[in-house]
């Protein structure tokens, strides 16, 4: 799958994606600029909230420099309505064979979650190389991705969940992560605004790592 492959190179390339919640669709497009110009081109907006069609919509439209994705697709109808809206790739909390049989015959880039052995078995027999790992802090973190990475050579993994700064460059040092999810990135202050400089400035400093460690 040609198409999984070339997204699997921009994941790598970026080593951090956004993940983004946003209740406000006027807020999307602030937060994808903030994200562009602190070196971070991707959000994974997530289908938490009523606001995530419309929002992916505008970034779509309005920034097409910008790779915007559809995180927390739990079904079939929600895949639909976020490629519809202009998601370009999809992003599951778990494995359901459904979405990515439906991700698969549209051509559209999905990793979905898988933290055991099953679920990744799965994954790998249906074609799909990279598989998210969530929540990363409650299901052994970089430890248990090693030893899992050294059962399923090849395969590699999106820890999120428990990922930040600090640690961001020891996940990033091991060859099975290909990259994290960043919820710590565009995480919203007490009363639910984001602030873009704040983003912008968090981008930019997960992006220089990135750069630091692979150049």
């Amino acid at each position: 799958m040609r198409y999984m492959s070339e997204f699997y190179q921009q994941v790598e390339q970026l080593g951090v994606v956004p993940v983004v919640v946003l209740e406000r669709v006027e807020d999307a497009l602030p937060l994808a600029d903030a994200l562009i110009a602190g070196g971070l081109p991707t959000a994974e907006v997530t289908f938490r909230t009523k606001a995530a069609p419309d929002a992916i919509r505008l970034i779509a439209q309005q920034r097409p420099n910008m790779l915007v994705g559809a995180g927390t697709v739990l079904n079939v109808t929600q895949a639909q309505q976020a490629v519809e809206a202009g998601a370009r790739y999809i992003v599951s909390p778990g494995y359901d064979p459904v979405v990515v049989d439906w991700c698969v015959s549209q051509r559209i880039p999905v990793v979905p979650a898988a933290v055991t052995p099953t679920e990744i078995t799965a994954l790998i027999n249906r074609g799909l190389s990279v598989s998210k790992y969530f929540p990363a802090n409650l299901y052994g973190g970089l430890d248990a991705i090693k030893t899992l990475a050294s059962v399923f050579v090849g395969h590699r993994f999106m820890p999120t969940g428990g990922v930040s700064m600090n640690n961001l460059a020891s996940f990033l040092g091991c060859p099975a992560v290909i990259a994290c999810g960043g919820t710590w990135l565009t995480k919203p202050a007490a009363d639910g605004t984001l602030d873009p400089n704040l983003v912008r400035e968090r981008a930019a400093e997960a992006a220089a790592l990135v750069r630091s460690l692979r150049g």
